[in-house]
């Protein structure tokens, strides 16, 4: 083969398939996101009320990730007209409709750490802990999937 030319995949509809799963995984594998769609997801919040709610979020990422929430059909953003002006951020239907299989892979993960955790251990005993793809592996901590 050349250099500079690349292989077309045999099934072409699978990448296609592929690709509206890959997004939604981007969107929800972030750190914030999740979280983000969780808090709203109980009630519209401003922005002061969702960044404390959301604990550790800098405001440029909030505002980032609001933007891209928006963007994508999530969550909207309502002006309210006073003085000084308020704005109010609450989920979209399609928005609410993503909160449900959040809500259960949370549960999920809740309730499976520690099987997770027992999986890990395992591997490592069998394998030694420097064949984990070259990272220390991390101890899940459930307490900060709230």
């Amino acid at each position: 083969m050349q250099e500079g030319t690349f292989m077309k995949p045999r099934h072409g509809h699978i990448s296609e398939n592929c690709r509206p799963i890959s997004e939604i995984l981007s969107l929800i594998g972030d750190k914030w996101t999740s979280l983000i769609i969780e808090r709203l997801h109980e009630e519209p919040l401003r922005f002061n009320a969702l960044k404390r709610r959301v604990d550790g979020i800098s405001q440029k990422v909030l505002t980032s990730s609001l933007r891209a929430l928006e963007r994508d059909g999530f969550l909207e953003r309502i002006e309210h007209p006073t003085v000084p002006p308020s704005v109010e951020y609450r989920l979209t239907d399609f928005g609410h409709e993503l909160a449900q299989p959040l809500s259960a892979l949370k549960q999920f993960a809740l309730e499976n750490a520690g099987r997770m955790e027992v999986a890990r251990a395992v591997y490592d005993a069998r394998t030694g802990p420097e064949k984990t793809s070259g990272r220390k592996p991390q101890p899940i901590q459930p307490a900060t999937m709230a």
